[in-house]
């Protein structure tokens, strides 16, 4: 999963798909016409390269995710903190923070996963 790379123009194919899932792959094709402005060969060729990568499927004229969108991006964040701070999340979070203010809103959210994170107890990732 860690080396399914995709670029911008993907991530929206992508986020097309998994927003509208399942879904038809005719519809899909006219999805991307009016959102991407693409033609019927270009929907299939990058939709074929993203499901050879392992992250959709066509079965039946049907696509759908392999893997949810949340999945998905929490592989890749994941694989982000390791591999520039190596795995360390306080680190992450230190230079993410520089020379940023938490509102009150997020501060309590990040408060909520560390509580809940705690409850558990056993050291699932948050």
């Amino acid at each position: 999963m860690s080396d399914i790379e995709l670029g911008a123009v993907q991530s929206r194919f992508a986020d097309l798909i998994w927003a509208n899932e399942p879904i038809a792959s005719g519809a899909l094709v006219r999805l991307c016409e009016k959102e991407l402005g693409w033609k019927k060969p270009t929907t299939y060729t990058v939709l074929r390269k993203l499901c050879e990568k392992g992250l959709f499927k066509n079965e039946d004229g049907v696509v759908t995710g392999v893997i949810s969108r949340e999945q998905y991006y929490s592989r890749k964040s994941g694989d982000f903190v390791e591999e520039s701070f190596g795995g360390s999340l306080p680190a992450f979070l230190a230079a993410f923070m520089s020379g940023r203010a938490l509102s009150d809103g997020e501060a309590e959210e990040i408060q909520k996963m560390i509580d809940a994170h705690r409850k558990r107890g056993n050291g699932d990732v948050l």
